[in-house]
């Protein structure tokens, strides 16, 4: 998705702006010729397939959701593990992975990794071959389904995956100008304090072990929140009221803190 006015921060620190919607060209006037009618159906057609190619270039033809799409709906269904055995699964996987890592280095656990899945391949490739041998069969390569797949990317795969990655790091360089120029002071200093609680967390914890507890939190807290969610945002609610409270005393008592009324 290329970069719109929308996308971009706002005052009120908005991230991104709303999608855009498709509207027609024309209203629902009637011709009043023929030939106007079909000069004005031509032109209609044309200007709406400009806009269509302006505005929703990345879109998918209809036939399949777009890739972001699709790849939305799995993380959410892995989360909420709506398949146990594929969301055990992979996050069993990323955990051994993790647990790996605070063992071994990274060129260790990949060439661990690399050879296993060779050994496993190769093992599997020589199983076939011999079975098809004492078997007198043709079946081919046992892979040959998977070898014809295609998965070199397109140019317009690749334009739009970077142009999404040139709106993401705009919008964190605009936001890091605004709190490090002091934009906002009261938007400077929460980051000043979660910058400051940062400090005591690597302390206690290193990268490795902040990502184990992140991949635990991911995969635990969606199904927990889908089960006790009036009880929880009951609590959120209140914690909320009780940080907006003391935010707005210290605006209050901060010269030039308050923000300016829109």
């Amino acid at each position: 998705m290329s970069s719109k006015p929308g996308d971009e921060l706002g005052s009120e620190g908005k991230w991104f702006g709303d999608d855009c919607e498709r509207n027609g060209i024309f209203g629902s006037t009637p011709p009043l010729f023929d030939e106007l009618r079909e000069d004005l159906k031509s032109k209609s057609r044309e200007e709406t397939s400009d806009l269509n190619e302006k505005f929703h270039k990345f879109e998918d033809d209809g036939e399949r959701p777009p890739v972001a799409m699709e790849t939305a709906s799995t993380a959410i269904d892995l989360l909420y593990w709506r398949n146990v055995k594929q969301s055990g699964a992979v996050f069993g996987s990323v955990l051994l992975l993790l647990f790996s890592l605070t063992q071994f280095s990274v060129v260790s656990v990949g060439a661990y990794l690399t050879l296993a899945a060779l050994s496993a391949s190769i093992s599997f490739r020589i199983y076939k071959s011999v079975l098809q041998a004492v078997q007198k069969t043709d079946e081919g390569h046992p892979f040959k389904s998977y070898l014809e797949v295609e998965i070199s990317l397109s140019q317009d795969q690749i334009g739009n995956y970077a142009d999404k990655a040139l709106l993401y790091v705009n919008t964190c360089m605009k936001e890091l100008r605004r709190l490090f120029l002091v934009q906002d002071l009261i938007d400077s200093l929460k980051f000043a304090v979660l910058m400051w609680l940062l400090t005591y967390v690597g302390a206690l914890f290193n990268g490795l072990t902040l990502l184990i507890l992140a991949v635990v939190s991911m995969f635990s807290m969606p199904i927990v929140y889908e089960k006790h969610q009036a009880q929880i945002d009951q609590y959120v609610g209140l914690i909320r009221t009780q940080v907006n409270s003391v935010v707005g005393k210290i605006q209050a008592k901060i010269p030039g803190a308050k923000r300016k009324e829109e």
